[in-house]
């Protein structure tokens, strides 16, 4: 199978919560062969982790970025073609005074030039992009 879908930050690091949605867990084993995130996606996973005291949460999580997530999901680069879709996305939101955070329009630029799906908890962050299809598997 081909990769469909483009897991955001939140949909990524669901399986690591005490208590795990059940519905992601289910999509995120259902689709597996058929997923990717962003560079973008894994330097929020990592930045996240870095922050976190020496503990043991912080090793699970480690562990997970590292041996799951770096060697088992495919992570899709910003390249120069998502940048010129960003920045033409960029400029027409800023027109109609909507600023979504950079990032966001990294990740959004990502799914779209891969024509991917964009799974998120975070649907409302990502609905001014033009032509982005996005699915939500928490409800």
């Amino acid at each position: 199978m081909s990769v469909q879908f483009l897991l955001d930050t939140n949909v990524l690091s669901e399986p690591t919560r005490p208590i795990p949605n059940q519905n992601v867990v289910e999509m995120l084993e259902r689709y597996k062969s058929e997923i990717a995130t962003a560079t973008v996606v894994f330097h929020e996973l990592l930045f996240g982790c870095k922050r976190l005291p020496e503990s043991r949460k912080r090793r699970i999580l480690e562990n997970y970025l590292n041996e799951v997530v770096r060697v088992q999901i495919p992570l899709l680069p910003y390249d120069a073609n998502a940048a010129i879709w960003h920045a033409t996305e960029r400029s027409r939101l800023a027109s109609i005074g909507k600023t979504p955070s950079f990032a966001d329009g990294q990740i959004a630029a990502i799914a779209k030039v891969n024509e991917l799906i964009l799974v998120t908890n975070n649907v409302s962050d990502f609905a001014e992009f033009s032509g982005l299809q996005i699915e939500n598997w928490y409800v």
